[in-house]
Formats: structure tokens, sequence, C-alpha cells
């Protein structure tokens, strides 16, 4: 037998076919024509029969179908176990904690660690303390270089009107003064917000925009005082600045300096010596300057650095109040140091009733006295500002104290 693929597989590549195999060819394609041809309409024929009988409309795709039943729900088994430590809430561990968190501050005895029948307990005020605002009309004059304090009618004070109110209280009481702000930005920010308000700032007077930065001190709570630069025992090696009063001056000149100082900023209630132990040891020198001071309803403060000082002892001849720090913290700049201070200035407070400490505005220092009065009034301890001591209230009852 003779199929179409002998001639190609025999044929030459590239032969063209002959007659005959052509007239082969032609023959047998009349004849599988019809036979594939009825094949087809047979298939589409026995697939509509199926498609009818069967009556499936996705057309033999595999189905399943799920019967989905409603069930009720199973309770839980109950369980006797106790929760595990690490699910239960925690909550104040300690009475430290329990204070702290209720803003209430419980005092008890020095040495008892726990509850005595001597307990006391203090809520704090919710209400901040708020200053009288500065300057005020009645307590201001013009002088050469600018407005200066007076003193008003009825023997009216800047140091009663500018003054930290003091709520009052029982217990031993400490007033501490940091000096040496409004210069450097960083130390006085530092001293205004993180120091409680009942700590008294000393301002220098050469800073710039010293209105605004004192006023700013005084929203917080905090009383002002001025610092007047004054001659120390190595002057001019040691220069408080311009403007510092001198032994060699006369008394006018001084006084002419002393209202330049006066004239930098409001609102404070007293002044405090800059350096000056040279002038604060000469009665001479400082006794026209103090009379001034106390001219003009201010107070003076002596910082404690010099042992020299005479300050105290012109305070009832010069006629104006004067109050001197008993401890200066941080005399040796280190932490340890002024920690010690300041556990001495607490003891001192608990032995007489008040303490009187100075600062100055050290970072380190502002950082330690900081951390020292967050737990001092949990110890019973009230902190007050300087002007309790210049106004009478301090343990110095000899100080004079004119009210407004």
């Amino acid at each position: 037998m003779r199929v179409a693929t002998d001639d190609i597989l025999t044929r030459p590549l590239g032969g063209k076919p002959t007659a005959g195999q052509r007239l082969r060819a032609l023959r047998q394609a009349r004849v599988t024509a019809p036979m594939v041809l009825g094949g087809l309409v047979a298939g589409l024929v026995l697939g509509a029969s199926i498609l009818v009988v069967a009556g499936d409309p996705e057309g033999g795709e595999p189905s399943a179908v799920a019967v989905i039943a409603l069930r009720e729900p199973v309770a839980p088994e109950p369980t006797t176990q106790a929760p595990k430590p690490e699910a239960v809430k925690s909550g104040p561990s300690s009475a430290s904690d329990v204070e702290t968190a209720s803003g209430v501050i419980v005092v008890r005895p020095t040495g008892t660690a726990a509850p005595t029948d001597a307990v006391v307990i203090q809520v704090p005020s919710a209400a901040a303390v708020k200053l009288s605002t500065a300057p005020d009309p009645r307590l201001v004059e013009r002088g050469r270089h600018g407005n200066i304090p007076r003193l008003g009618d009825g023997r009216l004070r800047a140091l009663d009107v500018y003054a930290r109110p003091d709520a009052g209280g029982s217990g031993p009481r400490i007033a501490i003064l940091v000096s040496g702000l409004g210069i450097g930005q960083a130390a006085t920010a530092g001293a205004i917000t993180h120091l409680p308000p009942a700590i008294s700032l000393g301002f220098a007077p050469y800073g710039t925009d010293l209105e605004r930065t004192v006023a700013r001190a005084r929203e917080a709570g905090h009383e002002a005082l001025l610092q007047v630069p004054m001659e120390p025992f190595d002057y001019p090696d040691s220069d408080p600045g311009p403007q510092t009063l001198l032994t060699s001056s006369r008394p006018p000149e001084n006084l002419d300096r002393l209202s330049w100082v006066m004239s930098r900023f409001s609102g404070f209630v007293g002044l405090v010596n800059y350096m000056g132990a040279k002038l604060t040891s000469d009665p001479g020198a400082l006794e026209p300057v103090l009379r001034e001071i106390g001219a003009r309803g201010l107070g003076f403060v002596d910082d404690g650095t010099s042992p020299r000082s005479v300050a105290p002892a012109l305070a009832a001849k010069a006629k104006v109040p004067v109050a001197r720090a008993e401890i200066v913290l941080d005399a040796l700049p280190r932490p340890e140091a002024i920690d010690r201070e300041l556990a001495r200035l607490e003891s001192q407070a608990q032995q007489k009733g008040f303490a009187f400490g100075s600062a100055s505005a050290l970072p380190m220092s502002i950082d330690r006295i900081a951390r020292w009065a967050a737990e001092v009034e949990a110890r019973g301890i009230r902190l007050v500002p300087v002007s309790v001591a210049l106004r009478g209230s301090g343990p110095n009852p000899r100080l004079t104290s004119a009210k407004p």
C-alpha cells in the first residue's frame, strides 16, 4: 500500500511532484474530506443531546453542595486559676508612690518610717501664687538713668508690694537665693523652670532684655532681687563690671552708680551684693548706700560670701532691712559638697526654725538644689522667699516691716 507520505519521504528534497503524484493526492483528498466533515457534525449533535438531557448550565464544570447548620454557642468552662502576676495591673508599690500620685504630702517625725500619731498631711494648694504686677506706678519715679523705685504714699514699699506672698504654716522654714542670673540664657531659663517658685532669684544688671526676663521669672512665682556690683579686695584684677561701687569714690558718685543699677528693671524687692568684699567691710562707704536703699522702700541682702561684711551691723543705723545668708551652698562647686551644705542648711532650720542659704547660678548648683527641694517639704520643712527674712518674719525680729 502506498501512502502520501511515501512521496514526501522518497522524493528528493526540493524536488517537484510528478503529474501522477498530484493526481493521487487529489483523489485521496476527495475521499477523506467528507469523512472529516461528517465526524465534526456527529460530535456537535452528540454534545447538544447530552446538554439537553443533563440540563447542566455550567457545561459540565465540577460542583459541590455545602450544608450550613446553626448551632448554639458553647459557654466557656469556669476556671478557678488565679490570674498570672503579669496580667494584674500594677499599682502604687509604696507610700511614697501613693503620695506622688495623689498630690498629698504626708509629713512624719524625723527618723520614723511608719505612720505615727504625729503624722501631718499637707494638701497642696491648687492655685498658683501670683505676684503683683510690676512696675507699680505708685512706686516709680524718673531718675537720671531711667525709672527707679521710690517710697510710696503711706510708706508703701516695693519690698512689700513685689514680695511673694507667704502662705504661712508651722514648722521649720528655709529661704534660698540663687543669684548671677540674667546673663547666661540657659542658666536663667533653668533656674526659672526647674527651681521651686518659693526660691528667690537674683539678677545681674548687665543682661539684655532684663525687663522681660524678670517678668517671666515673676510670672513663674519667683521673687526677684537686683545685684549691685561692689568692689572686691583684689579690684581691678577681679572686676564686677561697669558702674561698680568703690570705696575710693565719694558718696554722690556711688549713689549715681546705684541709680543706674536700679534703673535696669522693675519688680525687685531688694538689692544683693555682687562681689564687694572690700566695700561691704567699709562702714564709711557702705552706710550711704544702705541708707539710699532703705529710703526707696527696698531691702539689702548680704550673700554671705564675705565674713568681714558689716551690713548686718549697720542695718539699724541705716534704717534698712538687712538679711545675711548663713550658708553659701556652692562655695565648693562639687555635687557632693553642695548636697552636704543643703543637708547642713536643713539641719540648721530644724534646730533654729529658720535658715537662709545662697548659691550662684551654676547649672550644677541649680540641679542639686532642684533635686533636694523636690523632697524637703515631705520632711516637714517649708520653702519661703527671701523677703520673709527682710520683712522681719525671719529669726531677726529687729528688722523693720512696713505694711502697704
